[in-house]
């Protein structure tokens, strides 16, 4: 029998981390965390983390797992979020997976693998470069590679150039899991005004020091990379303002927003919810209860 687990993706700054704690108490659930960012331990403002007290309402899992001189990819994500799976369903408590990084969710529910001796993070890197390419480069590559592909799309192109690249060997691992796939959203106005109030409301929390203490210590980690802290090296520099470095994050983070939303709209199968609608929450937990007591 496949372990049933709950997955609730969407935007940043939308409300998934309280929304997936409120779904852990409700549904005997402990959370694992589908955010790239939130791995590490020294970072915690600009990643959005839950608190002590929010931690300390549900278990939490895959949050400080690593340190920021330490990388962190799809591949590993994956074998740690599927050995969390089976911890919590062993202890018969519903698995919920809450983030916004769509590559290290899709390649853990579509059961992503290699065949035979290929390097699966190796494959996964590749993946993730393939994602940053348009259409048209994808379209173009392929048919640079002289490969004939009918109904051409994009995800038929990115699979393509995979099998070009590692060889026909390569295939889907069938998972383990009944997934039900939730997401929140709003309209995109209310969306972005939630974006700018918590860069504020980060400001105020001391993401400047978090982010000096990140350019002074690890000014090339692959954390400092991340949005919330990159847009700071600048002013640190002395090259921009510390109200352009702000306004970087707020663009920057709006234009994140999008692209979450686009990814789980175009590759996978989402029953999205809006949170400006006033049960919304109730439609989600009758949702969820119908799933189980299926």
């Amino acid at each position: 029998m496949k372990t049933k687990i709950i997955v609730l993706v969407g935007p940043t700054a939308v409300g998934k981390s309280a929304l997936g704690i409120e779904l852990a108490q409700r549904f005997k659930g402990e959370i694992i965390s589908g955010d790239s960012q939130q791995v590490y331990q020294e970072l915690s403002i600009g990643t959005a983390k839950v608190n002590e007290i929010e931690q300390a309402q549900a278990p939490h899992h895959l949050i400080d797992v690593r340190s920021v001189d330490q990388g962190y990819s799809a591949f590993e994500f994956v074998q740690e979020a599927q050995q969390k799976i089976k911890e919590i369903a062993d202890r018969h408590h519903l698995p919920i997976l809450v983030g916004g990084t769509g590559l290290y969710l899709q390649s853990l529910l579509e059961g992503y693998h290699l065949g035979g001796q290929v390097d699966q993070e190796a494959l996964l890197g590749y993946r993730a470069q393939l994602e940053t390419w348009t259409d048209d480069q994808l379209f173009a590559a392929v048919a640079e590679a002289n490969m004939d592909i009918p109904q051409l799309n994009r995800r038929r192109a990115i699979r393509a150039l995979e099998l070009a690249k590692f060889g026909q060997d390569l295939t889907n691992q069938d998972q383990p899991f009944e997934i039900l796939l939730l997401g929140l959203t709003d309209e995109r106005e209310v969306l972005y005004d939630r974006i700018n109030k918590r860069v504020d409301a980060m400001m105020e929390a001391g993401l400047l020091e978090e982010v000096e203490w990140l350019y002074q210590n690890y000014p090339d980690s692959q954390a400092s990379r991340g949005i919330g802290y990159k847009e700071f090296f600048p002013y640190f520099a002395g090259q921009i303002s510390l109200e352009e470095a702000v306004d970087k994050v707020k663009q920057n983070t709006r234009r994140f927003a999008k692209r979450q939303l686009t990814w789980f709209r175009n590759r996978m199968d989402v029953a999205f919810y809006s949170i400006s609608e006033s049960d919304f929450k109730e439609n989600i937990f009758a949702r969820v209860e119908g799933f189980l007591n299926d």
